[in-house]
């Protein structure tokens, strides 16, 4: 599986994810910087988020693969008038990223541009590892 970089990250999560019976597998593999998801064994292709039937062919055999961690920066804001769950830790950055492998997922993004951030940025995928489990979030890629 692909190695994350883990970033720790102080309190709890505002809005913690959903985690079912087969979500299990990702997020305690992104607790452990493992950056996965699901390939469909019969049509080949990879699906984010992880999911049980593939929404390509509608097969239900998918097996857990690696992800790419690298992607560029589709667009970006920053979000000052959060909702109340987010209140805190606003403001925030998120991002749409373009993953090399041409997956589109949206996430936090790390300050490390402190507004700096451009469409075409080059990207990695790293770990919020907060108290109560992690986040996946990008940030700038390193060369």
């Amino acid at each position: 599986m692909t190695q994350l970089p883990i970033i720790p990250t102080t309190g709890l999560r505002a809005y913690p994810p959903r985690r079912s019976a087969f979500t299990k597998t990702f997020w305690d593999g992104l607790s452990q910087g493992q950056w996965q998801t699901t390939c469909c064994d019969a049509c080949g292709k990879q699906t984010f988020p992880p999911r049980p039937i593939c929404p390509h062919c509608w097969s239900a055999t998918v097996s857990w693969c690696a992800l790419s961690p690298r992607g560029t920066l589709y667009s970006w804001t920053r979000i000052h008038a959060a909702p109340a769950v987010f209140a805190a830790e606003s403001p925030y950055a998120v991002g749409i990223v373009d993953l090399d492998v041409g997956i589109r997922l949206a996430c936090r993004l790390t300050d490390a541009l402190a507004g700096d951030w451009k469409p075409g940025t080059a990207v990695e995928m790293a770990v919020l590892q907060y108290e109560d489990g992690p986040l996946f979030a990008a940030r700038p890629a390193t060369p």
